[in-house]
């Protein structure tokens, strides 16, 4: 089975804090972009064990258009060959109702609450959606 996890996150102290912890702590292989074109590549080719993703993106594009990763989830779950990876939903808009309106909004498997200040925390919520 695979430990590589993409990371699809905007903002860059977020992305160190997530990867080292992912790496030194969960064991996992962290690959990290918010290029739409290259996390559908990476879904498609890169034999994940999981995707955290970002729901506030602020740069990425598809088809010409700002999208964010509600979006992006839910293009890798309408298509056949990547809807089996599991998505972590990550997000600091945290509101009461939140958890289960993404979840259902994408599909994803799971969802954390940013910002993220326990390593051990992440670590147990990437394995709740792997199931290991």
């Amino acid at each position: 089975m695979s430990n590589r996890i993409l990371l699809v996150e905007d903002d860059p102290i977020n992305v160190k804090f997530i990867q080292t912890v992912l790496i030194k702590k969960g064991g996992y292989d962290v690959l990290v972009s918010e290029e739409v074109d290259e996390i559908l590549r990476l879904a498609h080719d890169a034999d994940l064990a999981a995707i955290i993703m970002d729901v506030s993106l602020s740069r990425s594009n598809y088809e010409g258009r700002k999208v964010d990763g509600i979006f992006i989830t839910q293009l890798l779950k309408k298509d056949v060959t990547t809807r089996h990876i599991p998505v972590l939903l990550a997000t600091a808009h945290a509101m009461f109702g939140d958890r289960e309106k993404y979840l259902e909004l994408t599909g994803a498997e799971g969802y954390i609450a940013k910002p993220i200040h326990d390593p051990a925390t992440l670590v147990e919520a990437v394995k709740s959606v792997i199931g290991g």
